[in-house]
């Protein structure tokens, strides 16, 4: 997980922890009066799903970790839970070291095979000694986090491949497709696609010779285009006309020359050249997959800054492929 992901995902933890420490303590505290008459027990937690209401379950464990309240959910109880050896269960790991309240990290639950998490509080007297465990599970799905989307990192990404394809590099070479012979009407159709006709995202499959395009008109779906389609101006007349996009971070000036490069790298060496490239205009992020399998994703700008030699390990700084 790369650093800002990682943030993220830790803050979004920091805010579950402080909504729900509190309110487990308190219900932790009331089970500890009545333990371990489990109908009292259970019905502490049908009280306490009010105040935590994001909870999918709650049960109550001995000191050894073995359920002695059934499942209690919005739904009912869950009397085949009675029993149960939670005890090599990862998210108790914490709490049986002795840590008094243990968010887990997410994992897939075992029976709805979804993303999921749970929280256990120490149930104690009032000299510390323990009684057992509150265990409240949540489906990821259901719990109220603020949720405000993850803003990929406008850095260079590099990704190495199929270690089995970079082994045999040098075994192969580039097989002129049909857009290699008709390279330069393909680069100045999309760009004018991008330009005009709302195209926001595009790649290019050089080798397949086919294209992959996403508009702003319908984002969510891409269309697939072939050699044919690429090669025929017509095509301009099946998409509307879309003013290049003032969120772009990318100039439509130099859209140009990032299709450009695209040709550059794929014509640069009979060994070592671009498979397909990709460009999307409102975070300005180029995407590039070579013949070693290797792909990177850099800003456009730092993406133009880069001669061949760069590409081909014969610059000064090794771009590794």
């Amino acid at each position: 997980m790369n650093q800002g992901l990682r943030i993220a995902v830790t803050r979004q933890r920091m805010l579950l922890r402080a909504h729900l420490a509190a309110t487990m303590e308190r219900l932790a505290r009331a089970c500890g009066l009545v333990f371990p008459e489990r109908l009292a027990l259970e019905q502490q937690l049908r009280e306490g799903l009010e105040s935590i209401r994001s909870c999918k379950y709650l049960y109550v464990l001995d000191r050894d970790a073995h359920q002695v309240t059934a499942n209690v959910s919005p739904k009912g109880l869950m009397e085949e839970h009675f029993g149960r050896d939670r005890s090599r269960r990862p998210y108790l790991a914490e709490a049986l070291a002795g840590e008094p309240f243990h968010l887990s990290q997410a994992y897939i639950s075992r029976n709805a095979r979804r993303p999921s998490l749970t929280a256990v509080q120490r149930i104690e007297v009032g000299d510390g000694r323990l009684l057992g465990y509150l265990g409240a599970d949540f489906d990821l799905r259901e719990l109220p986090l603020t949720r405000e989307i993850y803003e990929q990192p406008q850095q260079w990404i590099q990704l190495k491949g199929d270690p089995a394809i970079r082994g045999g590099l040098f075994y192969q070479q580039r097989v002129e497709s049909l857009m290699d012979g008709r390279i330069d009407e393909v680069l100045d159709l999309l760009a004018e696609l991008v330009a005009v006709h709302g195209v926001f995202h595009g790649k290019l499959h050089f080798s397949s010779s086919r294209a992959t395009l996403w508009l702003v008109d319908d984002p969510f779906r891409f269309r697939i285009l072939d050699i044919d389609d690429l090669t025929d101006p017509d095509i301009c007349l099946a998409y509307p006309q879309r003013s290049y996009p003032e969120g772009a971070d990318i100039p439509l000036a130099r859209v140009g020359e990032v299709f450009r490069t695209f040709r550059a790298l794929r014509f640069m060496d009979e060994t070592i050249y671009l498979r397909s490239g990709s460009l999307n205009v409102f975070n300005g992020i180029v995407g590039l997959n070579f013949s070693c399998d290797g792909s990177h994703y850099m800003p456009w700008n730092e993406f133009l800054d880069k001669n061949l030699g760069f590409w081909l390990g014969t610059d000064e700084a090794d771009s590794n492929g």
